[in-house]
C-alpha cells in the first residue's frame, strides 16, 4: 500500500519537492533555483516555463533520490508564493505573458488611484486585505489592460487566471482542472473571506471577467490526478495551501494566539485568531489560516517583502559573500555592536507601513565598516522588521504570545536566531523539521487520504530542535530597535 506524501513547495527563487513517510519524516528532497527578471524599477517576474520545469525536474529527482516509485506515493500536496500572477491560454495552458511576481509593484499608481476613489474600505471589509500592489488582483488588471488582445481573449472564455498553484493544477493535470484553494483565493483582493466565495462587487470594480476565475476548495479535497505521462503514473492531487498558511499547518499552530515566524525571501508571521476574523488597526492582514470540512480558520498577518532576499542581494548583488553559511560567522565576528543598520526596501515596505515607494539604504557606515559589519545588519535586519510585526499584533490587542515558532531557510542560522529572541524578547523556537511548508502540505494531503485523523494527530509529531531565550539587556534591546525605526523613517521621509 502506498504510504508516502509528495510535497510540490514552489518558491520565489527556487521550486523544492520534498518526500515524507507516514510519520512525517523526511525522505528525500530536491531543489532547483531559477531566474528572476527585473525588467523596470520594481518590477519582478519569471518565466512560467522555468518555474514548470523546475517542479517536473525536482519531483522527479525526489522521487529518484528517495529510491521509490509512483506507486508508493498516496498522495501530492501542492503550496506556492503566493499573491504572483498568471494568465494562461486555456487550451494550450501557455501563458500570455510572464509570471508578475508577489513583490512586483508596477501597479502602485493604479492602487493610489483606487484608494484615492476610496475603495479601500470596501476592500478590505470584503478580503481582509489592503489595496497594494501585493495582491493578485491590480496585477491580473495590469495583464487584461496591457497584454495584446487579452481582454478580448477573456471575455471570450479563452483565457484562465490563476496564482502559481492553479497554473501548476493546469499544467500537472493536463489542462483538465481549473481550481485554486481558500488560502490562495483570500490572497488575490477578489475573494470575500466572510461568504467564501469570489466577490462579485470587487470583480466589477476591477473588470475582471469572472469566467477567468478557479473553483475554491478546501485546503485538504480532490484537486484532480496528475496526467499519467508526467510520472509515469497518474496520482491524486489531495492538497493545496498558500505557503505562509502551509506553515501555519506545519508548525501545528493549530489554538488561537499561537504564531509562527517563515524566513525565506520574505518574512512572513501568521496568528490563528481562531474561527473569527480579527480586523487589524495597524494596518496587518486579516486572512484565512486554513478551512477544513468547510470550516474556516481565521489569521492575522504581517508580511516583510524582503528577509532571505536581503542576503542573496549581499551575495549576488554586492558580492560580500559566496554563500549564505558564512553570514553566521562574519555576524559573530561583529556581535551587535557596529552601529550599521540596512534597511532593504528593494521593492517598498510592507507591513505595517505598506509604503511602496519607499528603497532601501544602509546607515551608520564609517571608515572601519567592513563587510561583516554589512552582512550582520543584514541579519539583523530582518530581526527588526519581525518586531514591525509583533508590535503591530500586540497593538491590535491580538493574544501575547509566549514564544514565536520560526521555520524556512534563514533558521538554520543560530546567531540569527539568537538575535531574533534578543530584539523580540521572547522565546523562539525552532524545529526539527524547518521546512515547514512543504511538511504542511504534504500533512494536508495525508488528511485527505485517510493517512492521519485529525489535527491533534499532527500536532503530536511536532517536535521542536532548539529554543532560542533572550540574553540581551532591556536597555540595549531598546536602544538598538529605536535606531531601527530612525533608519525606517529616514527612507520614508526619502520617499519620492
Amino acid at each position: 500500500m502506498p504510504n508516502h506524501l509528495l510535497a510540490i513547495d514552489q518558491g520565489t527563487t527556487s521550486s523544492r519537492a520534498m518526500v515524507f513517510d507516514a510519520h512525517c519524516h523526511s525522505v528525500s528532497v530536491a531543489q532547483q533555483e531559477f531566474a528572476q527578471y527585473f525588467p523596470h524599477d520594481g518590477w519582478v517576474e519569471h518565466d512560467p516555463e522555468e518555474i514548470w520545469q523546475s517542479v517536473v525536474t525536482v519531483v522527479r529527482a525526489a522521487l529518484e533520490q528517495a529510491n521509490l516509485s509512483v506507486s508508493d506515493i498516496l498522495g501530492i500536496g501542492i503550496t506556492n508564493q503566493r499573491e504572483t500572477t498568471l494568465l494562461w491560454d486555456a487550451e494550450t495552458g501557455e501563458a500570455v505573458y510572464p509570471a508578475i511576481v508577489w513583490q512586483d509593484r508596477r501597479t502602485a499608481a493604479f492602487c493610489d488611484l483606487l484608494q484615492a476613489e476610496g475603495h479601500e474600505s470596501l476592500v478590505s471589509q470584503r478580503t481582509g486585505l489592503l489595496i497594494d500592489p501585493y495582491f493578485s488582483a491590480t496585477k491580473l488588471r495590469w495583464l487584461l489592460d496591457n497584454v495584446d488582445g487579452a481582454r478580448e481573449r477573456a471575455e471570450r472564455g479563452e483565457l484562465r487566471f490563476g496564482t502559481v498553484d492553479s497554473f501548476l493544477l493546469w499544467r500537472l493535470t493536463g489542462g483538465r482542472v481549473h481550481r485554486t484553494d481558500a488560502t490562495n483565493a483570500s490572497r488575490t483582493m477578489l475573494f470575500n473571506i466572510h461568504d467564501q466565495q469570489w466577490d462579485q462587487e470587487l470583480l466589477q470594480l476591477l473588470d475582471i471577467p469572472p469566467s477567468l476565475l478557479p473553483e475554491v476548495l478546501d485546503n485538504a479535497a480532490d484537486f484532480g490526478h496528475t496526467d499519467a505521462d508526467l510520472f509515469g503514473a497518474s496520482l491524486p492531487i489531495s492538497a493545496m495551501a498558500g505557503d505562509q498558511q502551509a506553515a501555519l499547518v506545519g508548525q501545528a499552530c493549530f489554538t488561537p494566539g499561537s504564531v509562527k515566524s517563515t524566513y525565506g525571501t520574505g518574512c512572513f508571521m501568521v496568528m490563528n485568531t481562531g474561527d473569527q476574523p480579527v480586523t487589524s488597526s495597524h494596518r496587518l492582514l486579516t486572512t484565512v489560516g486554513y478551512r477544513l470540512n468547510g470550516q474556516t480558520t481565521y489569521a492575522l498577518e504581517g508580511s516583510i517583502f524582503v528577509a532571505g532576499a536581503a542576503i542573496q542581494w549581499l551575495r549576488d548583488g554586492l558580492k560580500l559573500i559566496r554563500h549564505a553559511d558564512e553570514t553566521e560567522a562574519l555576524a559573530e565576528q561583529v556581535g551587535d555592536q557596529s552601529g550599521v543598520y540596512l534597511v532593504p526596501a528593494f521593492t517598498g515596505l510592507g507591513a505595517p507601513y505598506w509604503d511602496p515607494q519607499a528603497r532601501g539604504a544602509i546607515f551608520g557606515l564609517t571608515r572601519d565598516t567592513g563587510i561583516a559589519e554589512i552582512v550582520t545588519a543584514g541579519l539583523q535586519s530582518v530581526c527588526f522588521q519581525t518586531r514591525d510585526l509583533l508590535e503591530a499584533m500586540t497593538a491590535d490587542g491580538a493574544i501575547a504570545t509566549a514564544s514565536l515558532r520560526v521555520d524556512g531557510g534563514m533558521v538554520v542560522n543560530n546567531w540569527m536566531v539568537q538575535a531574533l529572541s534578543n530584539i523580540l524578547g521572547v522565546p523562539v523556537d525552532r524545529p526539527q523539521v524547518t521546512e515547514t511548508t512543504a511538511l504542511g502540505v504534504a500533512f494536508l494531503a495525508g488528511l485527505q487520504q485517510g493517512l492521519f485523523d485529525s489535527l491533534e494527530d499532527f500536532a503530536a509529531r511536532w517536535d521542536c530542535e532548539r529554543s532560542f531565550h533572550p540574553a540581551m539587556p532591556e536597555q540595549r534591546r531598546e536602544a538598538l530597535y529605536t535606531g531601527w525605526l530612525d533608519a525606517v523613517r529616514r527612507i520614508r521621509n526619502q520617499s519620492p
